[in-house]
């Protein structure tokens, strides 16, 4: 599955000129916490986030350093976040270094992305022109649809599903497939064997159920906390 097929393609956006209040407005008004900053041609220059408009004169928010701080600090620091708090305009707010995709990135990739930078979404980027959104939201909706179990994955006979399964547990640094054992009858899988903790006979149970054609797995797993099954 790639960033095309689950990205949100209406994309609200706004403009390097665009007043902070009207920002905040949008924000509110989409229920959404970013908005992505474009130019005449539509390529992205910056993001504003909530967290950009979170330390405000306004709201009384506005960061404040103590006295021998300021002494210390650079000037081009403090000049910076003076124009972070007190500009009028998306220029002045936004973040500039924006992380992108392309419509093609994975969706493993784009997830790996919000996780690794701690972001909530990531602009879709073609030749440099914004064409969509992909928010944690996104991948959340995906989930909720059911489509990790059908997106382009047919049910798989008894014989294939214990082939995946193994397949699976062969590639897996948790697991020891050689004391694991793996009987599949009419979609029904029956886990036998042991492993070392209860941890990875939670893990091996969800690996077994992720496979297409489960319909139900029978837990029959031992844990043995011996170093041998670790």
């Amino acid at each position: 599955m790639l960033a095309r097929d689950v990205m949100t393609r209406m994309v609200a956006t706004v403009t390097p000129t665009t007043p902070v209040d009207e920002i905040a407005g949008l924000l509110l008004g989409r229920s959404i916490s970013a908005v992505p900053v474009v130019d005449a041609e539509e390529r992205i220059v910056g993001i504003v986030s909530e967290g950009d408009l979170l330390r405000r004169p306004e709201t009384g928010t506005e960061r404040r350093r103590s006295w021998w701080l300021e002494l210390i600090s650079d000037p081009r620091s403090l000049a910076t976040d003076y124009v972070k708090s007190h500009g009028r305009r998306a220029q002045d707010v936004m973040t500039r270094h924006v992380v992108s995709v392309t419509e093609t990135t994975s969706v493993a990739a784009v997830a790996d992305l919000l996780e690794a930078r701690r972001i909530k979404r990531v602009p879709v980027v073609r030749d440099g022109k914004l064409v969509g959104i992909v928010s944690r939201a996104d991948l959340i909706r995906v989930l909720a649809r059911g489509t990790t179990k059908v997106a382009g994955f047919a049910a798989l006979d008894d014989r294939s599903i214990r082939a995946a399964i193994i397949g699976q547990l062969n590639r897996e640094p948790w697991a020891n497939p050689f004391f694991i054992n793996v009987v599949v009858e009419n979609g029904t899988v029956e886990l036998g064997g042991a492993v070392g903790s209860d941890e990875q006979r939670m893990a091996l149970r969800v690996l077994a159920e992720g496979v297409p054609g489960v319909r139900q797995v029978v837990d029959h797993v031992s844990v043995q906390r011996l170093a041998a099954y670790s």
